[in-house]
């Protein structure tokens, strides 16, 4: 069992960028106070929906990520990325739970 081994789980890098076609089941979440701000997820997204807080928000040389939840499809494969490659700071969240934590509607 090698390096090669544990990386099994983490998928490709996408060839084309796609779009939200139905409500997800699951929304990707980060935990902010976990997250390195590596960005090691970014490339893997499909819809190209994660992107780096806003520099403003924390007075910190490298900020976290954050996932634009109205683009996301919960696919989980940025979740996956995190955990296998970096710090496990993103996770999938029902999306009813997930509405109703931060009222927010996803459509």
């Amino acid at each position: 069992m090698g390096y090669v081994d544990h990386l099994k789980s983490v998928p490709e890098l996408p060839e084309k960028i796609n779009s939200k076609k139905t409500r997800p089941r699951l929304m990707a979440v980060v935990d902010e106070d976990n997250c390195t701000g590596c960005s090691a997820c970014v490339p893997f997204c499909p819809v190209d929906c994660i992107e780096t807080v806003n520099s403003d928000k924390y007075n910190i040389p490298i900020p976290p990520v954050q996932v634009r939840w109205n683009e996301c499809i919960g696919c989980q494969i940025c979740s996956r990325v995190c955990k296998k490659i970096t710090w496990d700071s993103i996770r999938m969240m029902p999306t009813d739970v997930f509405e109703k934590r931060y009222n927010i509607k996803i459509d």
